[in-house]
């Protein structure tokens, strides 16, 4: 359809039209149209749409044309449905104008817009597809998944996780090989208990797993990293494993490079040390295929870990270790006799929702979806702030924003007075590292760690010999905002952003001024 026609109906009786005009496809002029209405503030939020059967008619159009729209705009988040409520605009969708808000402490505790990394938008749920795969898997279930569950998980969830990684990542594994867990977290605590430590990581990292480990008696000493991932020449025999994220390093955003992929199993093998593969988002590489698992070159001597939060909530709590044959009694043993972490019927959802092929479909949306987030991101910090760029390879839900050196403190204070929450690249860094390159500095590590933390640092022994500088940058979690809240949070970030020639690189500048009152 590519006629070029103007129509307009009353919302809700009001005096408010709403006008379609141009060439194209109606679906796609009546989505635009209802963007601009909720962008613009003509339409407030909760404000309720008439029905879809009313509108198509006042419009001229087709029913289905108008709940198409209706639907679509309900996923990219400018809308909300609830059955007995009708249509209304969502509460997220409200245009955002942080320059007419007083600077309060209010504003500095609960952010506008939130582009800290670390799940998918929730929205984006497939509720429908889950929903059908719950009904045909509770339907086909045998009577022992509604008794007490198998530490090992259920066999229908790992033979389909054995043949999707087997597909996907280049995993080799039998489903006897594969334990579930309740996430990477679950995961490595567990190997934590079997494998005991000391281990080396990545300087950069989850602070969170480096304190999991912690409290579980698992010093870590931290590997320098660069462009080409981890820096494993660095591991020695003290170590018992090494924790890597090679696909897509967290969160630097570098592949493990192949020479360093093979030299770090040639140190398992002689050392008898395990490779702990975190493989949270190793489905979402976006310029090519995505690179295999280290696990594939030798699965003796590397665990992967994964889990669904990445690809569909974090909220499912359904994880995965692909083991050694050795681990695989010493895990279950530590799991505990029963399963009490995953619920079956989740694990039998996820074993249908797979093995029906709607989870390959789930991942090639947020592929999608994500690769169209990341490349808005580049090109608004190319249009307004060219003196900074997005490093690492196009892949995952975050990037990390590069920026002048000294500016980072400044840039994660500036964000705050803006409404956005965003972390920066020293939050992530090892605190063994930071000692061992620059001395103390105040980061989210040390609030979060304490004295434990450092306690498991000095037990793992010295750092890496060779410094790992800190690089100034902001880590943003681009898959987080609704669809309709992307581009506030990307203009609230632009504002954020240091100029290109800071007054110095040592001091940081003051945070902006508060907005003046309106």
């Amino acid at each position: 359809m590519t006629d070029s026609w103007v129509n307009s109906a009353e919302i809700l009786g009001s005096d408010l039209p709403l006008e379609l005009s141009g060439t194209g496809n109606r679906r796609a002029l009546l989505m635009d149209a209802l963007r601009e209405a909720v962008r613009s503030g003509r339409l407030a939020p909760g404000t309720r749409l008439p029905p879809y059967r009313s509108l198509a008619a006042d419009l001229g159009l087709a029913r289905n044309t108008v709940a198409d729209a209706y639907a679509e705009l309900v996923a990219e988040g400018w809308l909300a449905a609830r059955q007995g409520s009708g249509t209304r605009v969502a509460e997220r969708a409200a245009p955002v104008t942080p320059v007419h808000r007083p600077r309060t402490p209010e504003r500095v505790a609960r952010p506008v817009h939130d582009l800290v990394q670390g799940q998918p938008d929730p929205s984006v749920f497939p509720r429908t597809a889950w929903l059908a795969s719950a009904r045909r898997a509770l339907a086909a279930a045998p009577d022992d998944a509604f008794g007490p569950g198998d530490p090992h998980g259920r066999p229908e969830l790992r033979r389909a996780l054995a043949g999707y990684l087997a597909r996907v990542r280049g995993v080799r594994a039998s489903p006897e090989r594969i334990v579930l867990c309740s996430g990477a977290a679950h995961g490595l605590r567990l190997l934590a208990e079997v494998v005991g430590g000391p281990w080396a990581a990545e300087a950069y990292g989850l602070p969170f797993h480096r304190e999991l480990l912690a409290s579980h008696g698992v010093g870590t000493r931290p590997l320098g990293v660069d462009a080409d991932g981890a820096r494993v020449d660095g591991l020695t025999r003290r170590d018992r494993a090494v924790l890597l994220t090679p696909a897509h390093q967290f969160p630097t955003g570098g592949p493990l490079h192949p020479a360093r992929r093979a030299a770090v199993v040639d140190w398992a093998r002689a050392t008898g040390g395990l490779v702990v593969e975190d493989d949270y988002d190793g489905e979402f590489r976006y310029d090519r295929q995505p690179v295999g698992a280290v696990q594939g070159l030798d699965p003796e001597h590397v665990v992967l870990v994964g889990s669904v939060s990445k690809s569909l909530s974090p909220a499912l709590r359904i994880g995965w270790m692909v083991l050694p044959q050795r681990l695989v009694a010493p895990v279950v043993a530590a799991k505990g006799e029963r399963e009490q972490f995953s619920s079956a019927t989740e694990q039998l959802t996820l074993a249908d929702f797979i093995e029906s092929g709607a989870y390959d479909r789930q991942v090639r949306r947020m592929r999608q979806r994500h690769r169209r987030r990341r490349d808005q991101l580049v090109d608004a910090l190319h249009a307004r702030a060219p003196h900074v760029r997005v490093t690492g390879i196009a892949a995952g839900l975050h990037a990390v924003v590069e920026l002048p050196p000294g500016t980072e403190r400044s840039a994660v204070r500036a964000a705050a007075w803006q409404g956005l929450a965003v972390e920066g690249l020293g939050d992530y860094l090892h605190p063994g590292a930071e000692h061992a390159s620059r001395g103390p500095r105040a980061s989210r590590t040390h609030r979060a760690g304490g004295a434990g933390n450092a306690d498991a640092v000095r037990a793992a022994g010295p750092a890496d010999a060779s410094p790992v500088p800190h690089r100034d940058g902001l880590v943003v979690g681009y898959a987080t905002p609704a669809e309709s809240a992307y581009p506030e949070a990307l203009d609230a970030l632009c504002r954020s952003l240091p100029p290109a020639d800071p007054p110095s690189a040592t001091a940081a500048p003051a945070p902006p001024p508060p907005p003046a009152a309106p």
